[in-house]
C-alpha cells in the first residue's frame, strides 16, 4: 500500500503540474474567466493532495520500517490514503469537467469530493496520533530498515 501511495500522489503531482502547465499557456484565451477560476482551484487542490498522498506513503512507509506504526495507525493511514486519492479525483476532476464543458451541475458533486478530502486529513491525523511514540523493538527496527522486512508489533 505504501507503495500505491507514493506512485499515486507521484503521478497526480505530474498530472498537476502539466493541467497548470497547459491553462497558462493553451486555455488563457479559450476559456472564459469563470471557467479558468475553476480549473485554477481544480490545479491547485489537484497540487496540494498529491503532496499530502505521497506525506502517507513516507510516514506509513518509514513508520512501518522503523517500527512507529501500530495496526490503527496502519488502518488510519490507509483510509487516509485512499480518501485524498479518491476525494481529489472527484473534486479536482468536477472542475476541470465544469471547466472544459460547461456542466455546470457537476457543481453538485465537488462536494464530495471535498468531504473525503476533509476525511482523508482527519484520518491522516488519526494515523499520527495513534503511533507509537518510538518503535516497537528498536533493535529489529534497525536491523529491518536494509531488509524490507517489517518489525514484529
Amino acid at each position: 500500500m505504501n507503495r500505491f501511495l507514493l506512485v499515486s500522489g507521484a503521478l497526480l503531482g505530474a498530472l498537476s503540474v502539466v493541467s497548470g502547465a497547459f491553462a497558462a499557456h493553451a486555455l488563457q484565451s479559450t476559456l472564459s474567466e469563470r471557467a479558468l477560476g475553476w480549473h485554477n482551484t481544480a490545479v491547485t487542490y489537484h497540487a496540494r493532495h498529491a503532496i499530502a498522498l505521497l506525506i502517507c506513503g513516507l510516514i506509513a512507509g518509514l513508520g512501518d520500517a522503523l517500527g512507529y506504526v501500530t495496526v490503527r495507525a496502519r488502518r488510519a493511514l490507509r483510509v487516509a490514503g485512499l480518501a485524498l486519492l479518491t476525494g481529489t479525483v472527484i473534486f479536482s476532476g468536477s472542475l476541470y469537467l465544469m471547466a472544459f464543458t460547461g456542466m455546470t451541475w457537476l457543481g453538485a458533486v465537488t462536494p464530495i469530493g471535498g468531504v473525503l478530502l476533509v476525511v482523508g486529513w482527519v484520518s491522516l491525523a488519526i494515523g499520527a496520533f495513534t503511533m507509537h511514540s518510538g518503535p516497537a523493538a528498536p533493535h529489529e527496527a534497525l536491523t529491518s530498515i536494509g531488509t524490507g522486512a517489517l518489525p514484529k508489533q
